[in-house]
């Protein structure tokens, strides 16, 4: 009987299915077992979508927010339950610009006064009062508060005439600042072996009433013709527009006799150091004065045309011609006196100044 068991002992062990020797669980000592891989689940194929409407290009924002989140966030890249992430090609929900303050030019135009400007000086805070009224007036002084002179001979030639040769000359010299100054004028002409036919000397005072004008008022003596006269002068001096140098002054002498002159004149650049100038001036009387052989209205005109060579800025000669002209009753007295009404010369001068 025991005989029969013992054989049929092996027939049992086959007989035992397989899951009698799943060693599942078990683990030999340094082993370390595969995670088992999880099935893959079957997800459902999105349904087409229709490709959404067109929106407009939302503005960029001013900074973009980062594609990675930080690495502190527990939770970042999950999307919270109910909220929709954005699918690859749509376009970013627009965002309202932030309003900008305006300033500067970008400011609605408007009528309001302006600020006032500040009176007070910022060094005064650090220094005392007499020590910056001191610098102040240094700087003044240094920058357009010193006192200047010139002395300006604009002609100063020899004209060659039809069988009188003769002499011209027209200057002036002052001294002051930007401005009042103290003018001294003369001009005049005359004959070789003559006497002169016409002296002047003016003593004037001038005043800037702006960037390019004086007004003048003093006096006027001639010191020929005889019999000699002395007048009461204003007048006006400056730069025209277009740099015309210009001069019209009236003049009353102590008889009540009216006088006026207009001049004006010309630098026309060639080049850096060769000027041509071309000048008029014309004398007016309001009345007759045969004591001086001067006419009323239009006494005498000067027309001439002078081209000068810069061997500096102060000492320029020069070669020209003039026309001198005598008109109406003055012509007459010209004639009377043996002398001719009009004249052309070659010139040949120096213009100079220091």
């Amino acid at each position: 009987m025991i005989a029969r068991l013992l054989a049929a002992a092996p027939l049992v062990a086959l007989a035992t299915p397989a899951v009698a020797q799943d060693h599942s669980g078990h683990m030999m000592p340094g082993m370390t077992m595969p995670a088992a891989k999880p099935a893959p689940i079957k997800r459902a194929k999105p349904a087409t979508r229709k490709a959404p409407a067109k929106r407009p290009i939302a503005p960029k924002p001013t900074k973009p927010a980062s594609a990675t989140p930080p690495a502190s966030d527990p939770h970042a890249g999950h999307a919270m339950p109910g909220m929709a992430m954005p699918m690859a090609g749509d376009a970013m929900p627009a965002t309202e610009p932030m309003p900008m303050a305006l300033t500067g030019t970008a400011l609605a135009p408007g009528n309001a006064s302006p600020p006032a400007p500040p009176t007070d000086h910022y060094a005064d805070r650090d220094f005392p009062a007499g020590v910056m009224d001191a610098s102040r007036h240094q700087m003044m002084r240094e920058n357009g508060g010193q006192v200047f002179h010139q002395v300006l001979f604009n002609l100063a030639e020899v004209q060659v005439r039809d069988g009188r040769d003769g002499y011209r000359w027209d200057g002036e010299g002052w001294i002051g600042g930007d401005t009042d100054r103290a003018v001294i004028k003369s001009e005049g002409s005359g004959s070789f072996g003559e006497r002169i036919e016409a002296a002047e000397v003016q003593a004037l005072y001038s005043r800037a009433i702006g960037p390019y004008f004086d007004l003048q008022a003093g006096i006027r003596h001639d010191l020929a013709p005889t019999p000699t006269r002395t007048y009461a002068t204003v007048g006006i001096e400056g730069l025209a527009p277009y740099m015309f140098d210009v001069e019209a002054a009236a003049f009353l002498s102590t008889k009540g006799e009216l006088l006026g002159r207009l001049e004006g004149w010309y630098d026309q650049r060639i080049t850096q150091r060769l000027v041509l100038q071309p000048r008029v001036e014309l004398n007016l009387s309001a009345q007759d004065v045969p004591e001086t052989r001067t006419g009323a209205g239009l006494v005498d005109a000067e027309l001439g045309l002078r081209l000068r060579y810069e061997l500096a800025r102060e000492f320029a000669p020069y070669v020209g011609i003039s026309y001198d002209a005598k008109a109406g009753r003055t012509a007459d007295y010209a004639r009377a006196d043996g002398k001719g009404a009009t004249s052309t010369s070659l010139v040949a001068g120096v213009r100079f100044w220091f």
